[in-house]
Order: C-alpha cells, then sequence, then structure tokens
C-alpha cells in the first residue's frame, strides 16, 4: 500500500489577519515533510524534521519572518520544484502581482494543489484532487494599486474550480471580506473554509478520494 499524503493548514489568514494565523501548509508523506508559507504563528511543531521549505512569493511581506524560521531548521525559503523519490512537487505560476509569483502541484499518485494567491484561476490546477486556494475577496475581486494583479473572490474561484473539475476545494488565504461573509454564516457555493489545524488526507492512487 502506498503512503498516504497528509496535508495539514498551519494557518488559513490572509496578510494582517485578526483572527488566523498566516497561510501555510506542512505536507507529510512516507516520513518525508515539507512546509509550504506559513510565518509565525503557523510554522511546523519543534522537532519535526522537514525536507524543504516552499514559498509561492519570495518578496512576501513576511520574507523576513520566514528566513528566520526556516534557518533555524537549516532551511532557505524559496519558490522551487522539489523530488522526493515518489513525492513531486511543482512549482507553476500564478498571475497575482509585478513580480514572480507561484503555486504547487503535488503528485503522490494523487494530485494536491497549494495555491493561496492570485488573480487569474491557474488552469494547472485542473483536475486536482484537492486544491487549497484564495479566500481574500468574498463576491467582488480586490485589485492592486497600479493594476498590477490582486486576489480573486471566493465565488468566482468557486465556478472555476467547479469548471475545472476540482475535486475537493478547501480555501486556506481568508481575508476580510471573506471574514464577514463567515460571520454572517454565508458559505461559498462550491468548497469549504479551511480549518486550522486541520489534515485533509488523501488515501490512495486507485479511487483518488480525498478524505478527513
Amino acid at each position: 500500500m502506498s503512503p498516504r499524503l497528509r496535508l495539514t493548514l498551519l494557518g488559513i489568514g490572509a496578510m494582517a489577519s485578526p483572527r488566523f494565523a498566516p497561510a501555510g501548509l506542512l505536507l507529510a508523506y512516507g516520513g518525508r515533510r515539507v512546509v509550504f508559507d506559513g510565518g509565525p504563528g503557523a510554522e511546523p511543531p519543534p522537532g519535526v524534521s522537514l525536507e524543504a521549505w516552499l514559498v509561492t512569493d519570495e518578496h512576501a511581506e513576511l520574507r523576513s519572518a520566514l528566513r528566520r524560521l526556516a534557518a533555524e531548521r537549516g532551511l532557505v525559503p524559496r519558490m522551487a520544484d522539489a523530488d522526493l523519490r515518489d513525492l513531486r512537487i511543482r512549482a507553476f505560476p500564478v498571475v497575482h502581482t509585478s513580480h514572480p509569483t507561484c503555486g504547487y502541484r503535488i503528485e503522490a499518485g494523487v494530485v494536491a494543489v497549494w495555491a493561496p494567491e492570485f488573480w487569474a484561476f491557474p488552469m494547472w490546477a485542473a483536475n486536482s484532487d484537492l486544491m487549497f486556494a484564495e479566500a481574500s475577496g468574498w463576491n467582488r475581486p480586490i485589485r492592486f494599486r497600479g493594476g498590477v494583479g490582486g486576489h480573486a473572490p471566493v465565488r468566482e474561484i468557486a465556478r472555476e474550480a467547479a469548471q475545472h473539475r476540482i475535486g475537493r476545494l478547501v480555501y486556506a488565504h481568508i481575508g476580510r471580506p471573506s471574514l464577514r461573509a463567515m460571520d454572517a454564516g454565508l458559505g461559498p457555493v462550491y468548497g469549504e473554509w479551511g480549518r486550522e489545524g486541520h489534515t485533509y488526507i488523501l488515501v490512495d492512487a486507485v479511487g483518488r478520494h480525498p478524505r478527513t
């Protein structure tokens, strides 16, 4: 039996979230562990050995904190691919801001996607079993000053994810507009809000069914 792909949300907050730690993910597969993004309050438990610390934006506001946290474990946070035997991680570009940013497609018989920030839905995420996605905006996009990108809204992402056959959609970069929607009892028409500390398990390469 092949190892299970275990994906734990370390945080689900957008920048300066009043409620959640910064969006971050801990991957565990066959004894190997990789962290994606995160930051203060959203780092892996002490003593956990890591193969890599991957980021979606090397110029993000949390870059100094991430460098410090990664250095404590002998790592450098970077945008990069990673091949760890039968675990394959690929960085793909996303439309987000004026400098290069990315998301990650994680393949281990099953397919997961980590894409916490984007302006345009990433076509390379299509047909994934599980996708962790942007949720900064709720019903309208958030455009950066100067027209250099921004954040797609949950309602648009839900439509695109259904169209591109995303098996399970988890919103993992929750901004203030989405917080207000949550507090009003609203939810996405497709997908679900992420939960800090929750582990999502992709079971096997045959059924390709994610479970909690």
